[in-house]
């Protein structure tokens, strides 16, 4: 029973979007601009970049408290705190306190890492930076940034939940990015090309 209320509550925490929270601030539903995602990157492109910045620090804070509660209060269940870490993540993809229709995930799943998987956290926002200053693409970077947990999980020998938890992610993390691996292959999908470092170092 404890399990499946530390399970309900990461989930209510991930249903805590910030963009959206702080769009009720502001007045603004980002999700009627941009691209119509709630998430980090649609934030800045449509509000700014302190509006951007709020709402990862709440996306991934949010995925750092429900790992962390499950960790404290889930007794000796080692798979709970992944669990309650893959239950924020869907939360914020699929909120129930926002009609259903939330960010990727990405942010969320930074912050459930930040506590269960230091190791991890770190490859991944290194992976995401190197593959957005080559590309510009931040879908992509998302992507193959998530992508690295699987084969860290192994070179690592992380055992197999930690295996099964990076395993889920990057495959939910192909599915949320979906839309921008469209845009890619027709060629229609916007970069960020004031952080394409590499390509401003070769003009």
């Amino acid at each position: 029973m404890l399990a499946l209320i530390l399970l309900l509550v990461a989930y209510l925490l991930g249903s805590l979007s910030g963009s959206l929270l702080l769009g009720k601030l502001r007045g603004v539903d980002i999700r009627q601009h941009g691209s119509g995602n709630a998430g980090g990157t649609n934030a800045l492109r449509t509000q700014g970049w302190k509006f951007a910045l709020g709402t990862v620090l709440v996306d991934v804070g949010k995925g750092a408290l429900a790992a962390w509660l499950a960790l404290r209060f889930g007794g000796d269940l080692a798979w709970l705190p992944y669990a309650a870490a893959g239950a924020a993540v869907l939360g914020h993809v699929y909120p129930v306190f926002h009609g259903f229709r939330g960010g990727k995930g990405a942010g969320t799943l930074l912050g459930a890492l930040l506590v269960l998987w230091p190791l991890a956290a770190g490859v991944m926002v290194g992976a995401w930076l190197l593959v957005l200053v080559a590309c510009g693409y931040v879908g992509l970077s998302t992507i193959l940034a998530g992508a690295t947990l699987v084969p860290l999980a192994l070179a690592t020998d992380a055992g197999p939940v930690r295996l099964v938890f990076a395993i889920s992610v990057a495959l939910f993390l192909v599915f949320t990015h979906r839309s921008n691996l469209a845009r890619l292959r027709a060629g229609v999908e916007p970069r960020f090309d004031r952080v394409r470092l590499l390509r401003r170092g070769r003009a």
